[in-house]
């Protein structure tokens, strides 16, 4: 979606740079993408850990998924004013729009992927 509307959400998503561990250092992108995919981890290890421990089946995977996942979509807003690098204004609407979107995806794509490991 970066490249298609021109707005940095892929930029805001990757941002570290205002953790004072990592902020310090010019990461490259790969570091940062595997950082991201670390946090995306965590959170699918939770989401199945949850998924067992409470036996939730059909629509509760949904539920779940969205508890999960719509605090995400609110760190647009303290990411967006953090960040040191250039990434979409605090109340962007557009760029508010395509995150939302992102992770919402998200949500659909790891309910439907827990969906078919059910049915095998």
């Amino acid at each position: 979606m970066q490249v298609l509307k021109g707005i940095k959400v892929y930029v805001l998503l990757l941002n570290v740079d205002f953790i004072p561990v990592f902020g310090e250092k010019d990461l490259p992108e790969w570091m940062e993408f595997l950082f991201q995919l670390v946090i995306s981890c965590v959170i699918g290890v939770v989401f199945v850990y949850m998924m067992e421990r409470q036996n939730v089946t059909g629509k509760g995977s949904w539920i779940l998924s969205l508890v999960l996942t719509v605090p995400t979509v609110f760190l647009y807003f303290p990411l967006s004013h953090l960040a040191i690098k250039d990434v979409p204004g605090f109340m962007y609407a557009e760029a508010i729009i395509l995150w939302t979107a992102g992770h919402l995806l998200y949500v659909v794509k790891s309910t439907k992927r827990k969906k078919l490991q059910s049915h095998s």
